[in-house]
């Protein structure tokens, strides 16, 4: 049903009647790499992180075989790739896991459960030494490039074989779903007979030209999808269930059960996720239950095995008070879950500090879960804020075992905590806004809404986010006023005349606050047509939410910001001198303006240079055509630098575009970024 949805949303996205073939590889389960080539030479090499900034271990991945420092020449390529970056999966070929356990247990070491989490151990290792004695793998499935335009996926993956990488040989070219779904299941059939793990497919658009015109999303490609195959089941005995309170407040319930190995690790606990999904599938203390790892990674119970002759134990009921602090517990009827609405809750602070800290909010790595316990336990934090009243002497003394046998913090660990710290009050906004916890918000919606909003105070009193609660307030009022809704078909002539009445001036304030909606760029528009407003439905079969923040999402915000909690929190920041911002405005300076870039910069890379284009209101192509504006040409520029003479466009230097971009700074100020690149520049002259 998924992939028949897939390519639904892919040709309603194309022209119709667009022909679409696709690309199927195997989902290998590893390590997102990202390899950036110049001049042919590896240079960098990067883990996928946190979509936004990776973690630099070129000299671990240097000392991997199948990942070449120097690509290949192959004269049959009719390319120049001497700029180009290449994507893969690092992964360990099973047999090798096997004898890496076998080491590990024989030194009584830490064994590690599984071969994905064994490549993500030994690529972290300080010694590359050590790293190049471990049986790491590559194989590679994309090919980008500044300079050149490809034409399919398929061909893709030839041009990486030919330079000298690793490709995996179990893809297939399909020319409709259907296709698409016989070679999917094939896979499955075949994925424990292969030598590497897999957990699924990933079905991909082979035109790079219909990938191009298709919308971005924050969490994947569009033209991108994920076939998972389904997980591994086993039975064990439930032997308690234990009840967990989450940084919200929210109170879930967690199974321990008998130890049982299942797909490559020891499994012991489980998620019930909430109260209801107890009720339903009637799961009870010494139950025999089937569990699988959902997408293969966390544990949950599938169902009750019952056997029969045996006596059940008595029905699970939820808790009436908070496991941690024994406040009552409350519940919504809008909700499935149970709250401990104490903000002192020990249990509450700690998730709170751990979400605070994690790497996708203020990436303080060095305060983990014991270390908040122990803070929390001396009454040295008692909020998030707190943890920047800490300094090194205080954090350095931290005893995080016990009088009897004590473990220091120490001195190296509190300077890189308190750097770390320090570090974290420069964040942008997004970050200090999913850092905060607020229910219902996640790390993408937090960016979308830090790219409308400059500070706390403008989210506060967002029109974006008034429009969307509206949106969600007016669509409801008229889906009730609909005089073709159900509810309304067995009423009156004359009532249905005034519903219809009321339905239209509701469909036309709604039309008004979605299209505001739609040209900052929040909603997007279908392509399908309104219906004349005497048959129109309501909107929502017309807008779509294309940023993560809904009207429960808004409202929560909103309501946060606005709270007791909120409100001390705002105070706070300001006290401590922290004044997060949101993505720099972009300037328009280059607006309307169309760069390509050929050959090497000596002061900027690829990316840096593009960034610095966007960010001053231009675009930048791939290709030369007669709509290019500029060449940036560095050393040993390409074939495109004989197009932009031939077509009469200008050409410029690192130095002339540098000084485009800095002659007119917004608000008689420049990026940190254009610092930096100045003071390169300057440095080099």
């Amino acid at each position: 049903k998924d992939l028949y949805k897939f390519d639904k949303r892919i040709k309603e996205e194309l022209s119709k009647n667009e022909f679409v073939e696709y690309i199927v590889e195997p989902k290998i389960d590893g390590i997102s790499v990202s390899l950036s080539y110049e001049n042919g030479v590896l240079k960098t090499a990067a883990t996928r992180g946190d979509g936004e900034f990776g973690e630099d271990i070129t000299e671990n991945v240097k000392t991997i075989k199948s990942i070449p420092q120097k690509i290949k020449k192959d004269n049959s390529i009719p390319y120049n790739l001497s700029n180009i970056i290449v994507r893969g999966e690092i992964f360990i070929y099973l047999r090798d896991f096997e004898n890496i356990k076998k080491e590990q247990e024989e030194k009584g070491e830490r064994i590690f459960v599984n071969p994905r989490n064994s490549a993500a151990g030994i690529l972290k290792m300080k010694d590359a030494k050590s790293v190049a004695k471990r049986p790491l793998n590559n194989f590679a499935y994309t090919l980008l490039s500044g300079d050149e335009e490809f034409y399919t996926q398929e061909e893709n993956l030839e041009i990486i074989k030919k330079l000298g990488f690793k490709v995996n040989s179990h893809s297939k070219k399909c020319r409709n779903i259907e296709e698409v779904i016989i070679f999917c299941k094939e896979l499955e059939k075949v994925r424990d007979e292969l030598p590497y793990e897999i957990d699924g497919a990933v079905v991909k658009v082979n035109s790079i030209a219909q990938q191009k015109v298709l919308p971005i999303r924050a969490k994947s490609p569009y033209w991108a999808g994920a076939f998972k195959f389904d997980p591994k089941q086993t039975a064990t005995i439930l032997n308690n269930i234990v009840w967990q309170v989450g940084r919200t407040g929210a109170v879930t319930p967690v199974a321990e059960l008998n130890p049982v190995f299942l797909a490559g690790s020891t499994i012991s606990r489980a998620t019930l996720h909430n109260y209801d999904e107890i009720k339903r599938k009637d799961i009870r203390i010494g139950d025999k239950v089937q569990i699988e790892k959902g997408g293969d990674v966390i544990p949950k119970i599938v169902r009750v095995l019952k056997t029969k002759g045996k006596k059940r134990s008595k029905i699970t009921r939820p808790p009436n008070k908070c496991p941690e602090c024994s406040t009552p517990l409350f519940k919504s009827e809008s909700e499935v879950a149970y709250y401990c609405k104490n903000p002192e809750c020990p249990a509450r602070l700690t998730n709170k500090l751990q979400h605070f800290v994690s790497r996708n909010a203020l990436d303080i790595e060095a305060i983990a879960e014991n270390v908040s316990d122990k803070l929390i336990e001396l009454n040295l934090v008692n909020s998030q804020l707190d943890l920047f009243k800490l300094d090194v002497d205080t954090l350095a003394v931290l005893n995080l075992g016990t009088t009897e046998k004590p473990h220091v913090f120490g001195e190296k660990n509190a300077i890189k905590t308190v750097q770390a710290l320090e570090k974290a009050k420069t964040k942008p906004l997004g970050k200090w806004l999913f850092a905060l916890g607020i229910p219902k918000l996640g790390q993408v919606g937090a960016q979308a809404i830090s790219e409308k909003h400059e500070t706390f105070q403008d989210i506060i009193n967002s029109t974006i986010l008034s429009d969307i609660i509206l949106l969600q307030e007016l669509t409801e009022k008229a889906r009730n006023t609909n005089p073709r809704a159900k509810l309304n078909r067995s009423k009156a002539k004359s009532e249905k005349e005034v519903l219809t009445a009321e339905h239209s001036k509701l469909c036309d304030r709604i039309d008004e606050v979605g299209k505001h909606l739609v040209q900052i760029g929040w909603y997007k528009q279908k392509k399908k047509k309104l219906k004349t407003k005497k048959t129109r439905l309501t909107p929502e079969y017309v807008l779509l939410n294309n940023k993560g923040v809904g009207a429960e999402t808004s409202k929560s915000i909103l309501s946060f910001l606005n709270s007791d909690t909120g409100v001390e929190i705002l105070e706070k920041l300001n006290s401590l001198g922290i004044h997060p911002i949101g993505a720099e405005e972009k300037r328009d300076i280059l607006k309307g303006k169309i760069f390509v870039l050929t050959g090497t910069l000596l002061n900027l890379t690829r990316p840096e240079a593009s960034e610095l284009i966007t960010q001053n209101g231009g675009n930048v192509s791939s290709s030369v055509s007669k709509n290019t504006n500029y060449l940036l040409a560095g050393v040993n520029p390409g074939t495109k630098f004989a197009d932009a003479k031939e077509l009469g466009i200008e050409i410029v230097s690192e130095e002339q575009f540098l000084k485009m971009i800095s002659e007119h700074p917004r608000k008689n100020e420049i990026s940190d970024q254009q610092k930096v690149v100045q003071e390169k520049l300057e440095f080099n002259i």
